[in-house]
């Protein structure tokens, strides 16, 4: 029981906090609506349960006989998300309009996951903290890996029905630029902790 509701507590306190995926589900809900940035949300509400089970199973211990090999989904992370920081900040209302611009796809969204650093953490995290010898490893990983699942819809949701009602208050087009850009710096605030984690690795 006691096993349980850590777990809980550290999925719903690591789910709900601001990182790539919910920076960017809000900003698609802004930009595009619900409905059509429901596959970019189920992507991630599957895609990073699927990404615990996947590195309690043995991808963990893969990048620790290949640590360079995380060194580099690491760096392909940053880069794909100051690209993604990039686009939002130039989008216009003019271009979300039209076909220039379109939310991301159920699995553009999973597979993001894994260049996603919060994720990486989170995962990480949850398999070393609440995983031991002393009980069956496989079903700790899948109850992780659950647990994720069933907060992610209203965890992350929030945030996604958040941006779909910034639309409503943020009517002008200067003003939902503006939010692009806002937006745009979280993304890039959030990746500064790895990018200072790389250039000190490669420096040392």
């Amino acid at each position: 029981m006691e096993f349980a509701l850590a777990v809980l507590l550290f999925a719903v306190s690591t789910t709900v906090t601001p990182g790539p995926n919910n920076v960017m589900i809000m900003t698609s809900g802004m930009n595009h609506g619900i409905k059509k940035s429901l596959p970019h949300f189920m992507g991630i509400c599957f895609g990073f349960p699927a990404m615990v089970v996947a590195v309690g199973l043995g991808f963990g211990v893969i990048f620790e006989k290949y640590p360079v090999l995380h060194e580099i989904i690491k760096v392909i992370g940053v880069l794909y998300l100051l690209y993604l920081a990039y686009l939002i900040a130039i989008s216009s209302q003019s271009s979300l309009e039209s076909n220039k611009s379109k939310p991301l796809t159920f699995l553009q969204a999973a597979i993001f996951q894994w260049a996603n650093p919060k994720a990486w953490i989170m995962a990480t995290g949850a398999i070393a903290a609440y995983t031991t010898l002393n009980s069956n490893v496989y079903v700790q990983i899948l109850f992780i890996a659950l647990s994720f699942f069933v907060v992610a819809f209203p965890a992350v949701g929030v945030w996604l029905v958040f941006g779909a009602n910034l639309k409503k208050i943020l009517k002008k087009a200067e003003h939902q630029h503006k939010f692009n850009v806002s937006m745009a710096l979280l993304l890039v605030i959030s990746v500064v902790p790895i990018i200072y984690e790389l250039v000190t690795g490669i420096v040392t």
